[in-house]
């Protein structure tokens, strides 16, 4: 009779382990089929220490965690990409519809001002009839009005959305857009890239290889970009690492002079009130264990990525502090106004000194950055946030 020796399963499996962990801290690039060995049989004390150790070769053995202040200002809410995670969006004619007009702009800017902001990250909806002529002719106002405001607006399914009304390439599209203003480019709407999970989630979006070539195009005209990833939900183990993967290519074929990717952002789907709940029974099943077992996962499966960020907004402060402890480096924005993943249940808030706080409780040191990842000092004089939104 054929018996199992546990032991010997027990040793060839820490082996694995452990040399997959050595070739991670050498910043060699692991394999999809090596990053799920890891996720299904790595200890998270292992992922959690190589994580940390990884953090600190990329940043110098730094003790300081950034953050940035800045606003979640949505240009409009009509969208035609009816993504089964949204609360946000509304349909072209919808009573509730609205696109932002110049007034409002200013007033939300001038308070972003007043609390220590310089940045806007400026996102909405695929609205049929916004094409690239609105955008740039909103971003020259907005720059004529405030030029010291930086614009990390739109993202890679709105480029992309943009192209296809006018005609154009993402290269045209992306140029005019940084002639007129833009700064940089955030990671939206990558949830998950293969299109499977993408056909059942943002079918109206683009294709993840749409995603991935607008953000080669940016690289290429040397407008930084970040990265993101919306899992627990209808993906596969398989299917988040397939998306490390890809995104650690595209940052692999960036030019040499050329930033790319500054940081990736991994959260959890946020759940309450959405189509995937409601129709499909679809659920937010990730434990504050899962999150810092992918943070340290992302900071081993990235190593041509530079900063890791914890998603305070969607796990709440004590997971995000430990995060820290796992390769993060960044504990993202106070989010002066943020509307999105907010409709879908996100619950937690920060003002500047409670981020500062948090920071500080876990062990690290508080610094103020801009969306290029450079120190800021502290606005001297800076109203402290209030806004109930």
């Amino acid at each position: 009779m054929y018996h199992i020796n546990k032991n010997r399963i027990f040793i060839f499996v820490h082996m694995e382990t452990s040399k997959l962990l050595e070739r991670a801290l050498k910043l060699d690039f692991l394999s999809l089929e090596e990053g799920m060995w890891l996720y299904h049989n790595a200890p998270t004390a292992d992922l959690v220490y190589t994580g940390n150790a990884l953090r600190d070769i990329h940043k110098k053995n730094s003790r300081h965690v950034t953050w940035i202040i800045d606003r979640n200002l949505n240009t409009t809410n009509v969208c035609i990409a009816n993504c089964k995670f949204c609360n946000f969006f509304r349909r072209p004619g919808h009573e509730e519809s609205y696109i932002t007009d110049i007034e409002t702009y200013k007033r939300k800017i001038d308070e972003t001002i007043r609390y220590g902001g310089e940045q806007l990250l400026l996102q909405g909806g695929h609205h049929p009839e916004l094409g690239l002529r609105f955008y740039t002719g909103l971003f020259r106002e907005l720059k004529q009005l405030y030029p010291q405001i930086k614009l990390h607006a739109l993202g890679p399914p709105e480029i992309a959305h943009i192209a296809k009304l006018d005609g154009l390439s993402h290269t045209e599209v992306l140029s005019a857009l940084k002639e007129a203003g833009l700064d940089s480019l955030p990671g939206a709407g990558a949830e998950i890239l293969n299109d499977r999970v993408r056909r059942l989630i943002s079918k109206g979006k683009c294709s993840g290889r749409e995603w991935l070539d607008v953000m080669r195009a940016a690289h290429q005209l040397d407008i930084t970009t970040s990265a993101t990833m919306m899992f627990g939900h209808v993906e596969t183990i398989e299917e988040r690492f397939e998306h490390l993967v890809w995104l650690r290519e595209v940052q692999a074929e960036k030019p040499a002079s050329a930033k790319g990717f500054l940081a990736f952002i991994p959260w959890p789907f946020q759940d309450d009130g959405t189509l995937l709940r409601k129709i499909r029974g679809i659920r937010n099943t990730i434990s504050g264990d899962e999150y810092i077992r992918m943070i340290a996962l992302s900071r081993i499966m990235l190593p041509n990525i530079e900063n890791i960020q914890a998603s305070w907004l969607t796990i709440g402060k004590q997971v995000a502090q430990l995060c820290l402890h796992a390769g993060a480096n960044d504990f993202g924005s106070i989010m002066i106004e943020e509307n999105v993943v907010s409709a879908a249940g996100a619950p937690h808030r920060f003002t500047s000194s409670g981020i500062q706080e948090a920071i500080r409780e876990a062990g690290f040191i508080p610094q103020l950055r801009n969306q290029q990842y450079e120190y800021r000092e502290m606005p001297a004089l800076m109203e402290e946030q209030v806004i109930d939104y």
